[in-house]
């Protein structure tokens, strides 16, 4: 079961959104940018720089000046949490990584709630599996109960199923993706690319056996999703490799999101949730 009990230490924090990412012109007059969730609210004198299309010309020919229609923009944000349920995401003693992802998932989701914002939360393997956005308790609870009996399986197809993501979000919103991240950077890049104009947050979970590979000797290393083995012998030399090649990565992961001005970070399932929150949400 998936523990609940830091979601009341959340009430002390507010979710950091930026409220004005759906806006099109920032100063003293509010845009005039047209489409969806935008509402008429009044007309003002047409002036040098102001975008010609909202010349109101109905106006012009009863007055015989140029106005420009003013739209009052919908502030209200959706916040998409996008969670891996793959093979992968099963590895961990205590607790397994897809356990404190939906933690943090869940958290995003109360702080959405608390905030009277739309929050969505799906996962993905080897298919996507979206739920509707929804604001309110009712849905979060639906969403509690979801992860509750939902175990991690099958392959990741990250590029596919937020590929497939994309295509259900419909205005800016506040992306945040929870995996392990361990696929290529070329993916991992391919895949973000799509969220490039939107708000997108990034957070890896790792097992801490999986940081430091705390380990000596002959071993049969199973893949967990393709069920592959290797046997190789753990030295010291190998293990400085490999934390080199996991910080390299992780990296380069940094780099792909700084490409899109996402946010990055990393978190082992050994890590307080609260103070990882606090870590994110302050930054």
């Amino acid at each position: 079961m998936i523990d609940l009990s830091f979601l009341h230490h959340l009430d002390r924090l507010s979710l950091i959104i930026n409220k004005r990412i759906t806006s099109n012109y920032v100063g003293e007059r509010k845009s005039i940018a047209t489409g969806r969730g935008l509402v008429f609210k009044d007309h003002i004198i047409y002036a040098p720089g102001d975008d010609f299309r909202y010349i109101d010309w109905k106006v012009y020919g009863r007055l015989d000046k140029l106005f420009v229609k003013r739209f009052e923009e919908e502030r209200n944000l959706t916040v998409h949490i996008i969670v891996d349920y793959s093979a992968s995401m099963g590895f961990g003693k205590k607790q397994t990584k897809a356990e404190y992802a939906s933690m943090f998932g869940i958290g995003f989701a109360y702080m959405a709630m608390k905030n009277n914002e739309r929050f969505v939360l799906s996962t993905f393997s080897n298919v996507l599996e979206p739920f509707k956005a929804h604001k309110g308790r009712s849905q979060l609870i639906s969403i509690v109960d979801y992860l509750n009996k939902k175990k991690p399986q099958g392959l990741s197809k990250l590029d596919d199923s937020l590929g497939r993501y994309k295509k259900l979000i419909n205005s800016k919103s506040m992306v945040i993706i929870l995996s392990d991240f361990l696929y290529s950077v070329q993916d991992i890049r391919q895949a973000i690319a799509r969220f490039k104009r939107h708000n997108v947050v990034l957070i890896q979970v790792l097992d801490q056996e999986e940081e430091t590979l705390p380990l000596d000797g002959d071993f049969k290393l199973i893949d967990t999703e393709t069920k592959e083995t290797l046997r190789t012998f753990v030295s010291p030399y190998l293990r400085k490799k490999y934390t080199e090649s996991m910080d390299n990565h992780r990296a380069e992961i940094k780099r792909a999101c700084d490409e899109i001005n996402a946010k990055f970070f990393t978190f082992h399932t050994g890590s307080p949730i609260f103070d990882a929150f606090y870590q994110v949400l302050s930054a």
